[in-house]
Formats: structure tokens, C-alpha cells, sequence
């Protein structure tokens, strides 16, 4: 008996079906089976699934003599299940690598319970990915097994048929079935969810769910949409039929009536000359269905009204909305006049001479460099007063306490950065901050290059898209010092940043704690055993995939395979934190103790000096791992693609730090053999650091605070590479 029988109805979807087979069949847990139902297509589905049939025997094939529709369709595939759990994949759906096993294993975790949510993104046809808005509902439930009278939010989720796995047994014994219609997944859902005595989350995207341009059933203007009344009706009987849900009324009846609602608002849906009948239809079953006592207010309040009145109100929030957006340019207008009379007032004032402000990371918080340089003014420099630009509340929450901050935009940020001296950042400030003569803009960087930076992405359109180049070199033309690490770094800058800035040879702030040996306490934060050692997968971002997160491989089957007495520690790009890419395989396999997810550590440094091996592909982190003289294993197995998409420096693959492995099983075995720490590794690295480690010596934050803040001299003073202006190119000492 297979743990999965995967139910794939087909109607009209040649184009997307291999793509659907192929995510199913190629999954790293094989105990399944997939029972494809051909709807009567008129089209080649019916034969695509008869070839992937005569190669996998996991596949079966039902023909049916006529058309019958998605939910009968999954109805005829049913009686031939023979799996613990019926899994429900619409045929130009996906499922994302590593699906099925993470839904085994969560399964077995949770000893079976009768339905397992699990989490989706919507990918697009223009190629964009969106993570459902509520997945926190997944994260917030918790280990535990619940019913929806103690979890009632996983309600919330949008009620579909194809974001579960349902135990047969469970099915079977309470006989649900899909009834014909647009929207059968209503009557399957609810009654499913309501009955269910055991619910169990997983926090992971399993499924991509395609956004179509054209061809989606439910975008269709059609009258068809009247078949969401017959579908609640459906709910309503199964609820009458049992006492014991009477307490879901209403919420079902709130839920009809927002359902309904939402149908009728969208333009695509009903035809014009339908609307009336359709709000008519639906204030008649809200009227019905209204349980004694139960409160009508917000949204649905407009159904006690009549048509008209639901008209009016609809024009009159769309006339709000039209006058809104003609009066936003104004208020922005007046409120940019009002922020230029307010900087202009300070700019008349002299500069404060021990004022520096500073910022990281797109003013996402103390981070880097920048907050390298600042704790060191702190500490040799006090009569320096430091102030932070930080994007938002929530960015501001994170720095330690007491730090003196302003919000980028605001009336005190326009204030600080017209009166300070320095300015020290590692991404361009705004375009709106204008540089006063005298001030002192120092540019950290954000490491040592290995891609394509700055005006060397005028070649790589894919790369440079939505990227102003001539804006990001005007602004750059307000840099006085830019910090290098070696000459790699001083040659690239001169070359990708042709401005006005001088070189300024004082090593990489950030990795002071590197070279000087700081350890932090993250391995005893995360109970990380003493004897274990401790894997540090760090992968960067692609340029040739929109959003940049490409799945390489599944963390947890590294972790798998790395085995007893291994920590795998994961760390995000910090572009990717926020997207579908945790979602994919890292929340659940953290939660369960399998990895550790430090993308939201503030201190990479932190990570880094807790790790004993560095797994990384094309990330700068590489080169501040190297000060650790610890093995690095780069895993490179699209290095062409990458290359090819974003440009590259120099051949990692051939000036390597360590070991490259262009395959999983090849990573997998450097780890088996021991090979990722042997006599060559140590050779590679050795010759990577003396390339680019060069200038760390662990005083790079002293440098900067002394020779370009206080403007003393100390020993070993970084030489300087004037700017290009002056068409010196002789490196002086300072």
C-alpha cells in the first residue's frame, strides 16, 4: 500500500501537464502512486498520460467516455486509490522538490492525523512568485494536532482542495465526494475541515500554483459563477444534517456572504447584465440562512440592502479611490516642498564636525561594515555622536538599545544628514541627499566582489533589470573614500565605479572579529553540541530566475546525508528572507530540529566564527569565511548559467578556495571521503588567502575612525589610491 495516491485530473491542459507529471515522478520520496484522470480531453492530454504510463508503473490511467468536470473527475479517480492519503494535484499545477517527502515526515510526526494543511506559492506567467499572504497561520499552529474548534485561523486559509493531503480511511468513512460545478471545492472543504478530529500544519510550500494568463476556469465571464449559491447550499444541508457543527453557522453564513461578494466585485466574473440577479440571489440566501442572533455588520452589512444601494456604494468607494489617487501627487508635491524648506533651513547651518551618520544594507539595520567602523568610534572616539538611518519602525526595533536612529524620509533624517560631517554606508545613499561641501562620504562595500558590479552590468541586461546604472554612478559620485580588502577589490571598484573617490587600502571592518578571533555565543544559543560540526550552508541569489531563489538541493537531504555528529546551519541571502524560498524547504525542517535557519541572525559574523566548514556557491561570504582559515567547499553546479546571466571577476571554479562540486552527489561525497578538509583543500585555501585576505590584519575599523573620522595617523596607515579625477594612478602612502 503506497503512503500517496496522487489524483490528477486532465481536461484542456496539454501544455502544462508534463510539467505536472514530471514535479510528481521526480520526487525524492517514490512510495506513491498517481492516478491521472483523462476528462475526455480534446486534446493530447489523453495520450501524453498513456506515454508516461507505459514508462513509470507508478501511473495509471482513466479515460473517461465523457466529459464530467474537475470535481466528478477526482470522484472517478477516487475508488481506485489504494494509498493511506488521497492527494488532490490540479494537472497545471506543480509540485515544488521535496514535496512528498516533507509531507511523509510531517505525517509520521504527527501519527496521522486525518488532514495535513500544507502551505503553497502563486507562480505567474510573467515569472513571478508570490508565498501565500498567510502562511504564518501554518507557523503559528504549531507540533500539535488540533481540530478547528481549538485552531479555528486555519479556517482562514483559502479553502481549496489541493493545499491538503486527507487520510482515505477518514474520506471513506464519511463518504465526502466533489458535487458537479464551477465550485466544488466549497462543499468538499468545509465539511472536510468541520469533521476532521485531528488537523495537522506544515509549514512548507508543497504545491506552485499556476497564475494563468488565460484558460483559468474560474477567471471566465460566465453566469456559471451562480453555481457558488448551490455550492454553500450544499454546506448549509451537511451542517443541518449534524447538530453537533451548528456552531459553524455563523461563520459559514458570514463566509457565503463575503464569498459571494467578492465574486460579484471582481470585473472578469459575472456578465454585466447579471450582476443585479446575482447580488439578488445572494442577499435571498443570506436572508435564509441567517442564524438567530447572529451579527451582520462590516462587508456583508450591504446584503440587508437592496441593489441600488450596493451600486451607489460601489461608485461612490470607486470615486473615493479615483479623487484619493489625484490628490496623492499633490500631498507628495507639498509634502517634498515642505521636507526641501526644512533641509535647506539646516543646510545653512555649518556642519557638525562630530556628527557622523551611517547605514547598512539598504537601512535595514546595524549590520557590516558600517556597524564595525560605529562600535569602534564608540569605543576609541566617544566624542563622536553616531546616528543611524534605518528604513522603518520595525528595522529600528532591531538595533541595540539606546542606539540614536532616524527614519529614512523623515523630518530628523532630514535634519541629521544635512548638518553631518561623515557619512558611512556600504549601499548608495538616496538620490535625494544631496552632498555639501565638506562632508565625507566613505563607502564600505558590501565584500569582496566575484560578480558583475556597478557599470560592468551594462553588458549584462538580464542582470541590470530595473537598475538605473547612470543614477547609481551619479550617486556614487558623492563617495570621498572607498574601502579595500586587496587589489582584487581596489582594481574592480576603479574599473565598475568610475568617479571621483579615493582608495583607501584599510581591509574589510566587518572581519576585524574574523582575524582577531571572536566566537560569539550562537552554537550555545541553538544548543548546538560541542563535539558536533557545525556546516554552514550560505547560497547567494540568481540573476536568471525572477526573485533569485533557484532550489540547488533540499537542505534537510544535506542534512540527511551529512549524518551523526553534523550541524547544518543555513543562511539565506538577505534578498531572499522575506520571499517564497524559506517556504521551500528550510521553516519546517528548522522547526523540526533537522537544520538550524540563521537568515535572520543579524550578525553573520556571529554564524561564521560558530562554523567549522563553509558550503557556499558564488556568495562574497566566501571571502570573510577565509579569514577563519576553515574549509570552504564551493558548490558550483550551474556556474555557467550564473556566469552567463549575472558575469563574474574570475573562475571560481579554477581559483577556488577549496573543493567544487558540481553536483549533489558530488558535495555528498567530499563529506562521505572526508575530502572537503584533506591536504588539497588546505592548499586552495591558503593561495585563496593570500589573494584576498591582503589587508585584514584585524585594525581595519581603527583605520577608518583614526585617519579618515579623527584625521590622526597610526602605525601601518592604509596607503591611498587617489581619485581618478586627478589622473594620479601611483599608490602614496597617506
Amino acid at each position: 500500500m503506497p503512503r500517496f495516491s496522487l489524483i490528477v485530473p486532465c481536461f484542456k491542459v496539454q501544455g502544462f501537464l508534463p510539467e505536472c507529471l514530471d514535479s510528481v515522478l521526480t520526487q525524492s520520496f517514490g512510495d506513491f502512486e498517481l492516478i491521472a484522470v483523462d476528462d475526455c480531453s480534446p486534446d493530447g492530454c489523453g495520450a501524453i498520460l498513456d506515454e508516461y504510463a507505459g514508462r513509470d508503473p507508478r501511473v495509471k490511467v482513466l479515460h473517461l467516455p465523457e466529459n464530467v468536470g474537475l470535481g466528478r473527475a477526482r470522484n472517478a479517480g477516487m475508488p481506485h486509490a489504494t494509498g493511506d492519503y488521497l492527494f488532490f494535484l490540479d494537472s497545471d499545477d506543480t509540485l515544488t522538490p521535496g514535496a512528498l517527502r516533507a509531507a511523509a515526515d510531517r505525517l509520521a510526526e504527527a501519527a496521522d492525523p486525518d488532514v495535513l494543511v500544507f502551505d503553497y506559492a502563486r507562480t505567474y506567467w510573467w515569472g513571478g512568485t508570490r508565498r501565500n499572504v498567510l502562511a504564518h497561520v501554518l507557523t503559528e499552529a504549531g507540533a500539535d494536532t488540533f481540530d478547528v474548534a481549538r485552531y479555528p485561523q486555519v479556517l482562514d486559509l483559502l479553502m481549496v482542495v489541493w493545499n491538503k493531503v486527507y487520510r482515505r480511511e477518514f474520506v471513506e468513512r464519511n463518504g465526502f465526494a466533489f458535487p458537479p460545478g464551477y465550485y466544488e471545492d466549497t462543499p468538499w472543504t468545509f465539511p472536510v475541515m468541520l469533521s476532521a478530529g485531528r488537523i495537522a500544519a506544515l509549514d512548507r510550500i508543497c504545491v506552485n500554483y499556476r497564475q494563468r494568463r488565460q484558460g483559468n476556469i474560474l477567471s471566465t465571464t460566465s453566469r456559471k459563477h451562480f453555481d457558488i449559491h448551490d455550492q454553500y447550499e450544499r454546506v448549509f444541508a451537511f451542517v443541518a444534517d449534524r447538530p453537533e457543527l451548528a456552531r459553524w453557522l455563523p461563520y459559514l453564513h458570514r463566509k457565503m456572504g463575503e464569498h459571494c461578494l467578492d465574486i460579484l466585485a471582481k470585473p472578469d466574473r459575472l456578465p454585466p447584465a447579471d450582476k443585479a440577479e446575482f447580488f439578488r440571489r445572494t442577499a435571498r440566501m443570506f436572508h435564509a440562512h441567517r442564524p438567530e442572533g447572529a451579527r451582520v455588520d462590516g462587508e456583508v452589512a450591504v446584503l440587508e440592502g437592496s441593489w441600488t444601494a450596493y451600486r451607489l456604494r460601489r461608485q461612490a468607494s470607486r470615486a473615493g479611490r479615483e479623487t484619493a489617487r489625484r490628490a496623492a501627487p499633490v500631498r507628495r508635491a507639498a509634502a517634498a516642498r515642505a521636507r526641501t524648506g526644512w533641509a535647506s533651513l539646516h543646510a545653512r547651518r555649518p556642519l557638525d564636525e562630530n556628527l557622523v551618520v551611517y547605514s547598512a544594507s539598504s537601512h535595514r539595520g546595524a549590520l557590516g561594515d558600517p556597524a564595525a567602523v560605529y562600535d569602534k568610534a564608540r569605543e576609541i572616539a566617544p566624542r563622536l555622536r553616531g546616528v543611524w538611518v534605518v528604513r522603518d519602525a520595525d528595522a529600528a526595533a532591531q538595533l541595540p538599545p539606546g542606539t540614536e536612529h532616524v527614519i529614512v524620509g523623515s523630518r530628523r533624517y532630514l535634519e541629521v544628514t544635512a548638518r553631518a560631517k561623515f557619512f558611512v554606508n556600504d549601499v548608495n545613499w538616496p538620490g535625494t541627499l544631496g552632498k555639501r561641501p565638506g562632508s565625507v562620504h566613505i563607502h564600505t562595500h558590501q565584500g569582496t566582489p566575484l560578480k558583475y558590479m556597478g557599470a560592468d552590468l551594462l553588458d549584462k541586461p538580464g542582470a541590470r533589470l530595473g537598475f538605473d546604472v547612470p543614477q547609481m554612478l551619479r550617486r556614487a559620485d558623492r563617495w570621498d573614500y572607498s574601502l579595500v580588502a586587496n587589489r582584487h577589490s581596489e582594481l574592480v571598484w576603479e574599473r565598475a565605479y568610475p568617479c571621483h573617490f579615493t582608495s583607501v587600502r584599510t581591509g574589510s571592518p566587518r572581519n576585524d572579529v574574523l582575524v582577531n578571533g571572536g566566537s560569539g555565543d550562537f552554537r550555545q544559543r541553538y544548543g548546538i553540541p560541542a563535539d558536533h560540526t557545525v556546516v554552514l550552508y550560505a547560497p547567494t541569489r540568481r540573476d536568471y530566475q525572477r526573485g533569485g531563489h533557484v532550489d540547488r538541493f533540499d537542505p534537510a537531504g544535506f542534512a540527511a546525508e551529512l549524518g551523526e555528529g553534523y550541524t547544518l546551519v543555513v543562511r539565506l541571502h538577505p534578498s531572499l528572507a522575506s520571499g517564497p524560498a524559506r517556504g521551500m524547504g528550510l521553516s519546517e525542517p528548522a522547526r523540526r530540529g533537522i537544520l538550524i535557519d540563521a537568515t535572520d541572525e543579524p550578525r553573520v559574523e556571529d554564524v561564521m566564527a560558530a562554523a567549522d566548514v563553509l558550503v557556499t556557491d558564488y556568495s562574497a561570504v566566501m571571502f570573510d569565511y577565509a579569514h577563519l582559515d576553515r574549509p570552504i567547499v564551493v558548490h558550483a553546479d550551474d556556474w555557467p548559467a550564473y556566469r552567463a546571466s549575472r558575469g563574474a571577476y574570475f573562475d571560481i571554479t579554477a581559483e577556488a578556495p577549496g573543493h567544487v562540486s558540481g553536483s549533489f552527489r558530488e558535495l555528498v561525497r567530499l563529506f562521505a571521503s572526508g575530502a572537503w578538509r584533506d591536504e588539497e583543500s588546505t592548499r586552495l585555501r591558503t593561495e585563496f588567502r593570500a589573494r584576498f585576505c591582503e589587508y585584514d590584519d584585524g585594525r581595519a575599523a581603527e583605520r577608518v575612525v583614526r585617519t579618515l573620522l579623527l584625521g590622526e595617523s597610526m602605525p601601518e596607515a592604509p596607503l591611498r589610491l587617489p581619485g581618478q579625477a586627478t589622473g594620479r594612478d601611483a599608490l602614496t602612502s597617506a
